[in-house]
């Protein structure tokens, strides 16, 4: 295959190059001060660019002579990134030495295709990398960049690649967060009698914030479940849009919260994670206001299951057993004496 891109090009020695059209792009790299392309595809070489591109290293530069069954790398790279990006996806249509960035158009939760992604990059000759699937992601920000690997590419190895993506609806998608009214129940006798200062609420509620919630003055109940299904009903009365249960998920006597849940009618109720720390978490729905059972640990840790799945269930995925079970390859914190979440492997 080599062999058969290296036939498409003459190579020219750089004092006969005055005058011809760049076939790609020259990329000039300063150790700290720059890295990009000193001279872009298209480029009309003068002159004046002979010493420049002498300080690059060049001593021959290609003329290509593609046949009807060949593509450019810009070429093949615009075609890759149409076929990629699905809704709440953009690029720029001007590669930048062979490779286009997929960005997000919006905030949101990042969703990857990955089988498709894997399937494409099975394609020869083209390459795309990205993102973790289900990533928090800013407006803007970088989500995948694409390329062909060769200068030039045989047709037929884009037109598979980017039908791969297109079966797929777009490897890449972006979906916006609602920012729910959060109605918070508080549970446990020591915070309920005020023997002990709630800390639940404050934490919940800077994490809720985050993504735009309103967070309603906490319901706090003794860990009696007849009183907890109350407290329930009446923020799904009230027209909450999200329920988050926090304490009494665990298996002590007294520690009934998921049975008021499953009480108060909710529905596909999943209980316990493969993520540590989130083992004992619930998720369940009424009708289309999910639910959530947090555990202790929420209090102790500064990222947890609550922390992986908040962006999906304000993102609007409605988690299934397979779901959690899926969260188990990634699903162990490091406990790292300084926490860096999200910028390390927890949840990925």
């Amino acid at each position: 295959m080599a062999n058969k891109y290296k036939s498409s090009a003459t190579v020219i020695s750089l004092e006969k190059a005055v005058g011809t059209v760049l076939a790609h792009d020259i990329t000039e790299i300063r150790p700290g001060q720059f890295k990009g392309p000193a001279f872009k595809n298209g480029h009309i070489v003068q002159k004046d660019d002979l010493e420049h591109l002498k300080r690059l290293g060049k001593e021959h530069l290609y003329v290509l002579h593609m046949g009807p069954d060949e593509l450019h790398e810009d070429d093949a790279a615009i075609r890759l990134a149409n076929a990629l990006a699905g809704p709440g996806v953009v690029f720029n249509g001007q590669p930048a030495e062979g490779k286009i960035n997929l960005k997000a158009a919006h905030r949101g939760l990042l969703k990857v295709d990955v089988a498709a992604l894997t399937e494409f990059n099975l394609v020869a000759n083209v390459t795309c990398a990205s993102r973790h699937n289900n990533s928090v992601v800013q407006k803007g920000e970088t989500l995948a960049g694409t390329r062909a690997i060769p200068l030039i590419i045989d047709r037929r190895e884009v037109e598979q690649a980017a039908r791969v993506a297109k079966d797929a609806g777009g490897i890449f998608s972006v979906k916006k967060f609602t920012a729910l009214d959060t109605g918070l129940v508080i549970t446990g006798n020591e915070v309920y009698s005020g023997k002990i200062e709630d800390r639940f609420a404050p934490i919940l509620s800077k994490k809720l914030r985050f993504f735009g919630c309103n967070v309603r003055q906490p319901l706090y109940m003794p860990d009696d479940p007849d009183k907890i299904r109350k407290g329930i009903e009446k923020l799904l009365a009230e027209g909450a849009g999200l329920i988050l249960v926090a304490g009494g998920m665990s298996v002590d006597p007294d520690d009934v919260s998921r049975l008021a849940i499953a009480d108060a009618g909710a529905q596909d109720l999943v209980y316990g994670s493969p993520v540590l720390p989130g083992a004992m978490f619930l998720y369940a729905h009424f009708d289309d206001v999910p639910v959530m059972g947090l555990p202790a640990c929420v209090l102790y840790y500064r990222a947890t299951v609550f922390d992986i799945m908040l962006p999906r269930v304000l993102a609007g995925d409605r988690i299934t057993r397979k779901d959690l079970a899926e969260t188990a390859h990634g699903g162990l914190c490091l406990n790292c004496e300084r926490c860096h979440y999200p910028v390390c492997p927890f949840g990925k």
